[in-house]
């Protein structure tokens, strides 16, 4: 039987990425419990990002980045095989460095 998904939003890099209910509770509001009532800020980012930057550690590892109404928002997936899915999530000042892929 397949757990179902919190949310599973298409990004603008081809890939979907995808985050149970149990996942965004135990790790992301666990780690920062401030994206507890961010979610969409979460889609957001990763449907409609401002940027997309590469990482400099993981090549398989993008990091989406949207501004909601407090600050940056950055929504961390990783694709393989072009399945994706949701490694963290956390308000930030500013975009971490690394290569851009993707603007709008």
């Amino acid at each position: 039987m397949a757990i179902p998904y919190l949310f599973d939003v298409e990004t603008p890099l081809g890939f979907r990425v995808h985050c149970t209910e149990a996942y965004w509770n135990e790790k992301i509001i666990s780690d920062h419990p401030i994206m507890a009532e961010r979610i969409e800020a979460v889609q957001l980012a990763l449907a409609d990002p401002a940027e997309v930057r590469l990482s400099r550690i993981d090549m398989s590892v993008y990091l989406f980045y949207t501004s909601d109404e407090k600050r940056l928002v950055c929504a961390v997936a990783r694709s393989i095989n072009g399945d994706g899915f949701l490694i963290t999530a956390y308000p930030t000042d500013k975009m971490k460095i690394g290569e851009t892929v993707w603007t709008k």
